[in-house]
């Protein structure tokens, strides 16, 4: 069976998600998992889909590298963990529209040199990201991000004080639960 993995990290990249959705139904997956999480952080609907759903002679489907993994550690590992279970792993869009499948021991080749070369490039954009924000901070033009949930600590505590539960509070301000407690907790 072809299985389909879309992820987006956050819940409001929902025309990312149906994009990646969209791409998988036309590559013949039988039933797509998506999730919105962060690749770093914890995958339940992945992990589920590993654990529980893939069976020897599965096939699963992403759209891009970056979808499944962030680093070639995680990337290598989550291949062996298939390979373990005699599942293939494809990859759409590999490199500039070209795909790559886990079942050849040419995918399993590319896959590695070019996990390797995404990671690489990843983290050179991020120490050029780095560089660019400790010279704007040197200059004065970044300041970072406005903390949101603070800039309402007074409406937060007055709807606390009105008896109204913190996920109430955090779905009416459009925060998280853990920023109402964090207003609250520093008062």
């Amino acid at each position: 069976m072809k299985y389909g993995y879309a992820r987006t990290s956050t819940s409001d990249q929902t025309a990312g998600l149906a994009a990646q959705v969209a791409t998988l139904e036309a590559a013949g997956c039988e039933e797509i998992v998506q999730e919105h999480a962060s690749a770093v952080g914890e995958r339940e609907a992945f992990d589920i889909l590993m654990l529980h759903k893939l069976r020897r002679g599965d096939t699963l489907v992403v759209t891009k590298m970056d979808r499944l993994a962030r680093s070639i550690g995680k990337l290598l590992t989550i291949v062996e963990t298939l390979e373990a279970k005699g599942v293939a792993l494809t990859i759409l869009d590999f490199n500039k529209g070209e795909s790559v499948n886990t079942g050849t021991p040419s995918g399993k080749l590319m896959l590695t040199m070019f996990g390797a070369f995404a990671e690489f490039e990843r983290s050179n954009m991020l120490e050029r990201q780095r560089v660019g924000i400790d010279k704007a901070k040197g200059e004065g033009k970044y300041t970072g991000r406005k903390p949101t949930a603070m800039n309402q600590r007074e409406r937060i505590v007055a709807m606390d004080a009105e008896g109204m539960t913190r996920t109430a509070i955090a779905e009416k301000l459009g925060i998280s639960e853990r920023s109402v407690y964090r207003a609250l907790g520093s008062t």
